[in-house]
């Protein structure tokens, strides 16, 4: 007689904090559901694993949880493997949310003769009784989360209001008993807030770090986000926060922590207030604070920001090709184009005196826009696709009378009824796409190319053109700017060395 071939299941794994970043902790579970799944004679194609992510904190998405889901109702994985079960170590592990498991048994039991076991043994998910039994387990796990949640939350506030340290991993600057200092990380950390104190950039303090080889507490590069929130931690003060607040007794005093500090308190406050000072305000190359943001202010400000690139020569004959930043020196009076520094990835080697970048390529969009005669540019006015939409609308229509009427099976009915919806909806989104590109070519036929060109230079206070509006019309008309270096001492601006790469008619 012909062997059997094993049921082919997935393995489920789940750790809610993994310490050591090593995954260990998943990796086991995944060795005993291997041998779980040998027990049964089945055999596991597929590792499901969702490390470090609760199960019961909302607003966490577990991608692989969800992932299992999916392959379970369409019985395969995304490569066509076929899926019949799903072994894990315990239920706990699959699901703390009754939410959650609800959603696990119908995917599973979507199709019949599916299989599931933990480490104690399989079970029959297709039984009233098993489901119950598992979805009770589900609310129970759930309230016991809660309990253990405000457990933490009392030892948490206590041990703050007693000035002992937190648990977690082991805070920079001090030793794993988190009381008593590591000095060469104290050091480290004490130079770097004078030093930001006195002007340096966080972005500078983190090179700097990179340099001498020096790591988070994790073992992790050093990154301007990470350095910021250690320079923003009270703790290096001796002070301790809750919910976002300093913990303070009844007194309404602060509680000093019983480990030991890096900086003062004055220096920790300090450096809040730079932070502080910083929100919504831009910040210039000298780390000064500069104007507010404005409500858009994401918006570029300069004609080409994002558009303009470097065409210094590289030894190899290539161009650096950098999208360039916009530099604006304090008196200059002016914006430069400047190619990045090679540490941010471009050359540092190209500058050019931006207004007269922009007054260049603002004639040059201006010509072209006159030369192709702009205005007449809504020329189609009527979309291709519409007696085919109708086509397809009119053929749905059709299937459900017969299905209504009881002419064609269910099955033949939801095997072709999802094509032609799709169908629908693709054809509706491209005649969507098209009405709009050709409201847009009519909002810009009718606007005058002399009107362009008057509006383009007054400020927007005057009636000007918004420069969101100006830098439309320079995407539409070319791709990129390649700026040319001018040479060594060149001070004479040459229109020639700048290079407009214009967008095919």
């Amino acid at each position: 007689m012909p062997s059997v071939p094993p049921i082919p299941v997935v393995s489920y794994a789940r750790i809610s904090a993994d310490i050591r970043r090593d995954e260990h902790g998943v990796q086991d579970q995944h060795k005993v559901n291997r041998q779980t799944a040998e027990r049964y004679g089945w055999v596991v194609v597929h590792d499901f694993t969702d490390n470090d992510k609760s199960a019961a904190k909302e607003g966490v998405v577990r991608d692989d949880f969800e992932a299992m889901l999916r392959a379970l109702r369409a019985g395969k994985l995304p490569n066509g493997t076929l899926v019949q079960g799903v072994v894990i170590v315990a239920e706990d592990r699959l699901a703390r949310r009754p939410g959650d498991y609800e959603r696990f048994v119908e995917a599973i039991t979507f199709q019949d003769g599916r299989v599931f076991a933990d480490a104690r043994g399989s079970k029959d998910l297709y039984s009233e009784d098993v489901e119950s039994m598992g979805l009770f387990g589900a609310v129970i796990s759930k309230m016991e989360v809660r309990k253990m949640q405000r457990r933490m939350r009392r030892s948490h506030r206590a041990r703050a209001e007693e000035g002992r340290p937190s648990g977690g991993p082991r805070p920079f600057g001090w030793n794993e008993d988190r009381m008593t200092l590591n000095e060469k990380e104290a050091d480290l950390l004490r130079q770097a807030a004078k030093d930001f104190l006195a002007g340096r950039s966080l972005h500078s303090i983190a090179r700097g770090w990179q340099a001498l080889g020096v790591t988070t507490s994790l073992g992790n590069v050093w990154r301007v986000s990470s350095l910021k929130k250690t320079l923003l931690n009270p703790r290096n003060c001796g002070l301790r926060e809750l919910g976002g607040e300093l913990v303070r007794g009844a007194d309404g005093e602060l509680i000093r922590g019983k480990w030991a500090a890096i900086i003062s308190e004055e220096e920790w406050q300090a450096i809040t207030a730079v932070f502080n000072a910083r929100k919504g305000h831009f910040i210039t190359r000298d780390m000064e604070i500069g104007k507010a943001h404005r409500a858009d202010y994401r918006d570029p400000v300069y004609l080409l920001s994002a558009i303009a690139r470097c065409g210094r020569p590289r030894p190899d004959g290539t161009l650096c090709n950098t999208p360039m930043r916009v530099n604006v020196r304090k008196g200059a009076g002016h914006h430069d184009y400047t190619c990045r520094s090679k540490a941010e990835g471009g050359c540092g080697g190209c500058s050019r005196r931006g207004d007269l970048v922009d007054e260049y390529v603002s004639e040059a969009v201006l010509a072209k826009l006159e030369e192709k005669a702009f205005a007449a540019s809504a020329r189609e006015s009527s979309w291709g696709g519409e007696s085919e939409l109708q086509s397809a609308k009119e053929r749905l229509e059709e299937l459900t009378r017969q299905w209504n009427a009881g002419n064609i099976s269910n099955d033949l009915f939801f095997k072709l009824a999802p094509g032609l919806e799709k169908e629908i909806a693709r054809l509706r989104a491209e005649g969507a796409s098209f009405a709009a590109s050709v409201e847009l070519r009519q909002a810009r036929a009718n606007m005058d190319v002399a009107e362009i060109r008057r509006r383009w230079y007054l400020p927007e206070d005057e009636g000007g053109l918004p420069i969101s509006s100006k830098r439309a019309y320079v995407r539409e008309a070319l791709h990129t700017v390649i700026i040319h270096p001018a040479g060594q001492g060149q001070k004479i601006f040459n229109p020639d060395l700048l290079e407009p790469v214009w967008r095919e008619d």
